[in-house]
């Protein structure tokens, strides 16, 4: 798909277009949520076989399962794999209710088979970028503890995409928040092994110690030249939508879902929004959208009217 070139290349025309075309992505993404929440709770599977489908199912039910593991043990229960076995689907369709927690886990199937997909079509590793490889090579020891602890942290993200795992100490805090909400919802507000349950992952949860958590701190560490994580064939996929989301103010979810289909204006705004060129901009879309073909006077944008036009479309939504 080519985005159509403008037949007046100036400022006003390049952010009307650009408006137009993110009001539209951000119409498609609001409705994202209500739908796959359909599909995931329909019964007739048979029907909805893609695979983003199924694995946004397979890690909301890993999810439930953990959740109700802790719940059993809280209980003391005996028989805890007939427990989870005749509770899961419930919690796990309550899970999909959770919009926020719903709209996380399917941005972590994106970015997932994104990074298998660039690995395989452009020889970007899913896993060890060259911006870690420098980083883990570090002569300053914090700075290549924390490339490790990232790289080991994207290795399992792999690993856990593979097998549909989603574990809880993985989560944003929020998203963590309102898995426990909906397991309380379940079990009734009254049941006491659901509330020790919720008690003991809370004190047990540290969000720093999680992979966004890791690959944010590895990006702030870096200072001045955290551009270099602005490129996707240095820095790999996860490194990249991170430091795209800080410097362009939005969520990182978000910003992963920018990198999908019919998404190609906030993606383009996120990153003229974080400072980058139109080439170093070109050069990124040459991985996630080859056939993509930015509008003409799309170098007359400058940073802070793209931050604006994010901005306003949040605003909006």
């Amino acid at each position: 798909m080519t985005v159509a070139t403008l037949a007046e290349p100036t400022l006003e025309s390049v952010e009307t277009r650009l408006r137009d075309e993110l009001a539209q992505g951000d119409a498609t993404l609001s409705t994202a949520a209500p739908i796959l929440r359909h599909l995931l709770v329909n019964e007739d599977q048979g029907l909805f076989s893609d695979e983003v489908v199924a694995r946004v199912r397979g890690m909301l039910t890993d999810a439930a399962r953990q959740l109700l593991h802790a719940q059993a043990e809280a209980a003391g229960v005996v028989d805890r794999a007939g427990f989870v076995a005749e509770r899961e689907t419930g919690l796990t369709e309550r899970l999909a209710g959770e919009t926020a927690l719903l709209a996380h886990v399917h941005a972590l199937t994106i970015e997932a088979r994104l990074a298998l997909l660039l690995q395989a079509r452009s020889n970007v590793d899913a896993v060890l970028c060259p911006l870690l490889q420098e980083l883990v090579a570090s002569r300053d020891d914090v700075v290549a503890a924390s490339a490790m602890a990232a790289l080991a942290a994207q290795a399992r993200f792999i690993q856990h995409h593979r097998r549909m795992a989603l574990p809880l100490g993985e989560l944003p805090g929020d998203s963590l928040h309102a898995a426990l909400l909906a397991m309380r919802e379940e079990a009734g507000e009254q049941d006491h092994a659901a509330v020790a349950a919720e008690r003991y992952l809370r004190d047990s949860f540290d969000e720093s110690r999680g992979r966004l958590g890791l690959i944010s701190r590895l990006v702030m560490g870096m200072g001045k030249t955290a551009l270099r994580a602005l490129d996707i064939g240095h820095a790999g996929l996860a490194i990249f939508a991170t430091s795209l989301a800080m410097a362009s103010g939005q969520q990182r979810d978000l910003a992963v879902l920018s990198f999908s289909d019919r998404q190609f204006a906030r993606l383009a705004l996120a990153m003229r929004a974080a400072g980058l060129k139109q080439p170093a901009v070109e050069a990124q879309f040459l991985y996630l959208h080859p056939d993509v073909v930015l509008p003409e006077g799309f170098d007359k944008l400058a940073a802070h009217h793209a931050a604006m036009l994010l901005a306003a479309a949040s605003s909006n939504g």
